[in-house]
């Protein structure tokens, strides 16, 4: 076993970011906001697991610096966890424990970038039907890398449906 140490640079965006999440977990944890420090908490240990993973050299990504779409990702995952485990809690009848995970959802909503209107994605997405063609397949990867962190996959998925008739 080697001790040479791999250091991961960590990009403008992806640093402001950190570091706003860092101040608002302060804030947090002053004015006693459980509902932040437990959200916020757990997503700095996340985007840290991410950085720290990059330095193993047995994963695709070793190495390669942390950018603000990278901590826009982890963001995403951890709303996207929140919104499945209040599905569960709804079906489950726990009523108040969906609600707070919506709450914490909400919290990690505010460090995501405004997200794209349908009549948006469509303008992308008529641009990439005219220079790919009509074809689902061609179109749907090609708008999925475009519009990644910009817009709900969902969304996107439905309007590339209506436009290549798919």
């Amino acid at each position: 076993m080697t001790d040479e140490k791999v250091v991961v640079t960590i990009e403008p965006e992806a640093a402001a970011l950190r570091g706003q999440i860092d101040e608002d977990y302060t804030a947090a944890v002053r004015a006693r906001d459980t509902v932040a420090v437990g959200t916020l908490r757990l997503l700095r240990a996340a985007v840290q697991e991410l950085l720290v993973a990059r330095t193993d050299a047995k994963r695709k990504d070793f190495g390669q610096p942390l950018t603000g779409s990278d901590v826009i990702g982890v963001i995403n995952k951890q709303i996207k966890q929140r919104e499945e485990s209040a599905e569960a809690f709804d079906k489950a009848g726990h009523k108040d424990r969906a609600q707070a995970e919506r709450d914490e959802a909400e919290v990690l909503r505010r460090y995501l970038p405004r997200q794209m209107g349908r009549d948006e994605v469509a303008v992308v997405v008529q641009s990439l039907v005219a220079e790919l063609g009509p074809d689902f397949r061609k179109v749907m990867p090609a708008a999925a890398r475009e519009l990644k962190g910009k817009a709900e996959g969902r969304l996107v998925q439905e309007v590339v449906r209506e436009l290549t008739g798919a």
